[in-house]
């Protein structure tokens, strides 16, 4: 079996890697090229692109990267029409994946949206293109399973893949225990995976940070770095006597070692949860681009622990302006007030329960190895 698979982001490079090893588990046959990154090659999939090192969001960035991505697809575009790939599967990113499946979908190609672009977020108009240009899209949240079926999508419920790759970590025992030897409260502060998130949210989450310093001169900050160069601009950006530790590559241990969080918008949330860490959620654009998402954006919450409740249990701050004070509020408020903090870690803890199921990837593998027209012809 050939298998093409797309992902854009690092998230969406961690669930394509789980999404290799179970297709490869279940069909040892199986072959997978991929526009991916080194999460992905190292699930054996060989690599046509390294997209997620392309990553790019906001209005501004996509219609400045909008020539290099159509060349980027045109890559694709070859080899799917001359390797015939068995399935397409497309993770996310939805400017870049919605194009392309436009492009493809004379191809007959059986072509399957992987975690979804969140279209019942925002501009929703674009069910229409999953519609007409995929054969079915493996569903992640129970919501998000009904509003695309309600719209005449084909969907198949699998749970988020966050859950799988959750379940696998390990984290450092010796790392742990050296942090919690060291005195005082811990907030972390996770400021995004992109380059451009960093960019516009770290320095307001130092504002934050100095704000509850004030209040609780106790508090260490835990940063959690996706790379080096991004905790190199974080570092640039620290207050002087501000008590900051930046980690890269320690995103799981600085959750778990947390009180309390302040983190961008994101799957992250689903990692917080799981953890049962309470959470302020922000996420800063600029003036106009908040106007125009504010004319497009559907949902009565940007996290995905609120969609699922449907009510505000993490704070939220979508913001163009400075609301550090407030954000400083929420958490000096559950450092300060220990019942009112585990009032929401309970929540977490029962919410995880019956929504932090794993097997995600197994549940898709298997669907496609079930779905692809070599199955139907053994079968036959």
């Amino acid at each position: 079996m050939k298998v093409f698979v797309s992902a854009g982001e690092p998230s969406g490079d961690l669930h394509g890697a789980n999404l290799v090893r179970a297709l490869r588990a279940q069909a040892p046959d199986t072959h997978v090229t991929a526009f991916g990154g080194d999460g992905m090659r190292a699930a054996g999939a060989d690599i046509l692109f390294p997209l997620p090192k392309f990553a790019v969001m906001g209005l501004r960035g996509v219609v400045q990267a909008l020539p290099a991505l159509f060349r980027i697809g045109n890559i694709a575009i070859h080899h799917i029409r001359t390797q015939r790939p068995d399935a397409v599967v497309m993770i996310d990113y939805p400017g870049f994946h919605l194009e392309l499946a436009k492009r493809i979908r004379d191809f007959g190609v059986p072509t399957y949206f992987f975690v979804p672009p969140q279209i019942w977020a925002w501009r929703s108009g674009r069910v229409r293109t999953v519609r007409k240009c995929f054969t079915g899209v493996l569903t992640a949240l129970p919501f998000e399973d009904e509003w695309y079926r309600k719209r005449g999508v084909q969907t198949h419920y699998i749970g988020h893949p966050y859950f799988d790759e959750l379940a696998r970590q390990r984290l450092d025992p010796d790392f742990l225990a050296q942090e919690r030897a060291k005195p005082g409260a811990r907030v972390t502060l996770l400021p995004g995976s992109r380059n451009s998130e960093i960019a516009a949210n770290a320095r307001t989450m130092l504002a934050t940070a100095q704000k509850i310093h004030v209040a609780r001169p106790d508090v260490r900050f835990l940063v959690g770095a996706f790379n080096a160069p991004q905790a190199e601009a974080v570092r640039a950006l620290l207050p002087a006597g501000l008590p900051v530790e930046i980690h890269v590559g320690r995103t799981p241990e600085v959750i778990e070692l947390a009180d309390a969080c302040l983190a961008v918008s994101g799957s992250v949330s689903l990692e917080l949860m799981y953890r049962a860490k309470p959470t302020v959620v922000m996420y800063c654009v600029g003036r106009v681009e908040g106007w125009v998402l504010k004319q497009l954006i559907n949902v009565k919450y940007m996290s995905l622990v609120n969609l699922l409740l449907n009510e505000p249990l993490y704070p939220e701050y979508p913001t163009w302006h400075d609301r550090s004070a407030e954000m400083a509020r929420d958490i000096v408020g559950w450092l300060n007030d220990p019942a009112r903090r585990q009032a929401v870690v309970d929540r977490l803890i029962a919410l995880r329960s019956r929504a932090a199921v794993p097997g995600a990837c197994d549940r898709a593998a298997a669907f496609l190895v079930g779905n692809t027209p070599q199955a139907a012809l053994r079968a036959a």
